[in-house]
């Protein structure tokens, strides 16, 4: 096996075991890696904000689906840097303004289903429309952030929000790159990272099919 299949293998071992993992609702669900205690301290507070977009498989799906996705534009950094900055504003707009975002997991279920789709057609999309989907969906994946760490104090409150932007930001660029080094020159998407977005769209589908179980059987 060369080193580049290795990397491709791995890329879609993660998502393949996201997608494994949302049959667990405890864990897929729970986004909080303090058991439901709220951070007191700036260690508790890195740490929670650290494993929020990992345990929410929800949030690692679209993280890894959108790093992948900006392989094929010039501007990976910015387009990474910029869902960041849409998640802290999701983040701090629920928590300093009170700004409550609706339908927030619906919206998330559709925009992981969203990106998975795209990159699983693997073709050239241009920056502003990824940046316009990572603007909106950064927003309502922030917003649910929050739910860890309203109360908190300010020190474990920033230490939540550096954890999360930091790991968020490396995801997305570790997957670029090795989406980069599969392709070598290719002009769209290989096989085993389009793999990937299917795993990831398949991920979003299931989330958004759960939700609207919830909302029928909840009116029934």
């Amino acid at each position: 096996m060369t080193h580049l299949a290795s990397i491709g293998r791995n890329v879609t071992t993660l998502t393949l075991g996201g997608f494994a993992l949302v049959a667990t609702p405890s864990l897929a669900f729970a986004h909080h890696a303090m058991g439901g205690a709220t951070p007191a301290t700036f260690s508790q507070g890195l740490l929670s904000g650290i494993a929020h977009p990992v345990i929410g498989f929800d949030h690692l799906a679209f993280v890894v689906a959108a790093g992948i996705a900006t392989a094929l534009t010039s501007h990976r950094l910015l387009l990474a840097a910029m869902f960041v900055l849409a998640t802290l504003a999701g983040c701090i707009g629920k928590i300093a303004l009170g700004v409550t975002l609706p339908m927030a997991e619906m919206v998330i279920a559709m925009s992981v289903l969203l990106i998975g789709g795209l990159v699983m057609l693997g073709r050239i999309t241009g920056a502003p429309v990824y940046g316009g989907l990572f603007a909106i969906a950064g927003l309502f994946h922030g917003s649910a952030y929050a739910a860890s760490i309203v109360g908190a104090e300010t020190t474990p409150l920033a230490a939540y929000l550096i954890g999360f932007a930091l790991i968020q930001f490396a995801i997305m660029v570790s997957a670029a790159w090795a989406t980069t080094s599969l392709m070598k020159g290719a002009d769209r998407l290989t096989t085993e990272p389009r793999l990937a977005g299917a795993v990831v769209a398949g991920v979003g589908a299931t989330f958004l099919l759960e939700h609207i179980e919830k909302i029928i059987f909840s009116s029934v």
